[in-house]
């Protein structure tokens, strides 16, 4: 329900008065007066009233409306301003209902220092007050910095010591060739800053420009017959080629410089992946997750949006290039805002594209292949975390849900049926944290062969487990999970109920994540980056594995050939090539638009393509 005006602390009504129907920026705060939402609108009448005027699914605004004892407003000429205004309000008091990319203030960045001779140090934040230069950054993988930090004094002699080791004569470095002695005056401030220009095109990426100076200060200097810097640029120029030599070449124009970011999510876990194009050349690649401490995030556009203001309000204006290409997961109006609020952050023309051309689909599916692996990573890290210490996950979870054991064994139930056929059920079970598959169980569903119903058929599948033969080969668990609501939770207790049997048993509800009990209309909502609600995501999603692949052997080929009956426009011959070429629909729906045309004509692929990638659509 929707929260009553009547309700409201004095302040807020009072402020929800006189709000105008102008663009700006709108600050949340609490009964201790700290700020726990920013947020941006055209029209900041009609969006703050919004939070008041509605039922919200999303269980942070559940949780977050409430709390909200004040409401302060900015008033700005444009939707642009409005949203320079949000980022950097999020920045200065990181609310804790705003989205934020996790551990953004660690991310570190090359400094380029403001001396006579520059230094090239790390910062672990950008804080231009305190330590004054040029910034290139962030970076997320600290170990690759470092290696690229170690490249950089190799190819180039730059100052390495603050202060002067000796008085009156070089230290090591300048016996090795990673000095050149500017604090003994051995090489010009301009001679120097020549070499400080060749960093910063390694940096931004302008390899081609890089050795195209290189080389010339090869030859200028061979031909001055200065043979020892002539052979310390040479170093530099082959060096240099060789890296160049390692990176992949995305386009034949040289000129091109782009950022391409894919977002990739599963349950809750957020994940994005930034490919960095520079002078043609794939470069970089940088991963990040989103937490949100409070609540769920309402989708991969959300990330999108609050990525792109995170991340590019980081970065040095070294780092932004000429074009960031994105999934096609925004309105047209909104694409055009953020592109005119990133011109004036870079304080450069820049496009924010997500137009469906050959190269950028390619370039997509690569970075869409970089999120998943990257979260991978992410959720084994996740399990790593629960497995070092179920002892504390699991008594978390007793706590919460007050349950009457301590939830040693878990078992999770999940009922699976595509178009309505071949019913089917599964059941995993975890011990201490960990899958034991020797007691994992499958069920073929007798009671709904000729009508689904999920309540039915877990009903049947509970009975079967519970008070059916497998009673003794397998122990009773401490804690019973429906994949499902609570009209799932409900079939269930009917049969425990009925046979006077009182088990600890929640369901979990997919879409919002949520934990509900029996016989308690309010679900139990554990904070989104728990370990705890991760574990209960592992065990439902082992469940619909299991289930998935237990119904898929049942049907065989029938099972591939209804998923494709759901594209329109293939035929029932193309249907026959694609499971001939790629064996089962997983494949088919990871394959490239360039892999399906060598099997079927060029508009049944993009049917195919399509019909799997709805938010990378190819016309």
């Amino acid at each position: 329900m929707a929260i009553q005006k009547s309700n409201l602390p004095a302040e807020v009504k009072q402020t929800l008065s006189i709000l105008p129907e102008l663009s700006g920026s709108y600050q949340y705060f609490d009964k201790n007066g700290e700020i726990i939402y920013v947020g941006k609108a055209k029209n900041l009448k009609k969006r703050v009233f919004s939070y008041f005027n509605k039922h919200h699914d999303s269980p942070k605004l559940r949780v977050m409306v409430p709390q909200i004892a004040k409401i302060q407003f900015i008033v700005t000429d444009n939707e642009v301003e409005a949203l320079i205004l949000e980022s950097h309000l999020i920045k200065k008091h990181k609310p804790k209902y705003n989205v934020l990319l996790k551990d953004d203030k660690k991310f570190p960045y090359f400094v380029i220092t403001e001396e006579e001779y520059p230094r090239i140090i790390v910062a672990r934040k950008a804080n231009k007050n305190k330590i004054k230069g040029k910034y290139f950054g962030p970076y997320t993988d600290s170990r690759a910095m470092y290696a690229t930090l170690d490249l950089i004094k190799k190819l180039f002699p730059l100052k390495q010591c603050k202060t002067p080791k000796f008085k009156d004569r070089p230290c090591l470095y300048y016996h090795i060739g990673r000095c050149m002695a500017p604090c003994q005056r051995l090489i010009s401030p301009d001679e120097y800053q020549k070499i400080l220009k060749n960093v910063e095109l390694f940096l931004t990426g302008k390899q081609k420009e890089l050795i195209e100076a290189l080389k010339k200060e090869m030859e200028k200097y061979a031909a001055k017959e200065d043979f020892e810097k002539a052979a310390r640029y040479r170093d530099s120029w082959m060096d240099v080629q060789k890296t160049m030599e390692h990176q992949k070449v995305v386009f034949e124009n040289t000129n091109i410089n782009q950022d391409i970011i894919a977002v990739y999510n599963e349950g809750n876990l957020f994940v994005v992946s930034l490919l960095q194009v520079r002078q043609g050349r794939l470069i970089d690649k940088k991963d990040f997750q989103f937490s949100n401490t409070e609540g769920n995030l309402s989708g991969e556009a959300e990330v999108l949006t609050a990525f792109l203001k995170e991340y590019y309000t980081m970065a040095s204006e070294f780092d932004i290039p000429n074009t960031v290409v994105i999934q096609k997961l925004l309105e047209k109006e909104e694409t055009e805002l953020y592109t005119k609020w990133l011109n004036a952050t870079a304080n450069k023309k820049v496009k924010i594209t997500d137009a469906p051309t050959k190269r950028n689909i390619e370039l997509l599916n690569l970075a869409q292949k970089n999120a998943k692996f990257y979260f991978e990573k992410v959720k084994l890290e996740k399990l790593t975390e629960i497995q070092r210490d179920y002892n504390e996950v699991g008594s978390y979870i007793q706590e919460k849900l007050k349950l009457s054991k301590f939830p040693y064994i878990v078992e999770c139930f999940d009922i699976s049926h595509i178009q309505g056929t071949n019913t089917v059920a599964s059941m995993v079970t975890f011990e201490n944290g960990l899958p034991k598959k020797s007691a994992y169980r499958k069920f073929k569903v007798r009671s709904t062969e000729s009508k689904p119903d999920d309540f039915k058929s877990l009903q049947e599948v509970v009975e079967r487990r519970y008070f059916g033969k497998l009673t003794e080969s397998l122990p009773m668990p401490d804690l019973i999970i429906i994949d499902g609501g609570k009209g799932q939770l409900s079939s269930v207790m009917e049969i425990f109920d009925a046979h006077d049997f009182h088990p600890d048993v929640v369901s979990l509800a997919k879409r919002l994540e949520e934990v509900f009990k029996p016989h308690q209309s309010r679900p139990v909502v554990f904070p989104i980056n728990s370990p705890a609600l991760y574990f209960f995501q592992r065990i439902r999603d082992e469940a619909h594995r299991f289930a998935i692949t237990y119904h898929r052997t049942l049907r065989g080929k029938k099972a591939t050939e209804s998923v494709l009956d759901d594209i329109k426009g293939l035929s029932k011959e193309n249907k026959e090539k694609l499971i001939k070429k790629f064996k089962n629909i997983s494949k088919i729906s990871k394959a490239d638009i360039e892999d399906l045309k060598e099997v079927v004509h060029t508009r049944a692929a993009k049917a195919v393509y399509n019909f799997f990638n709805p938010n990378i659509q190819i016309n």
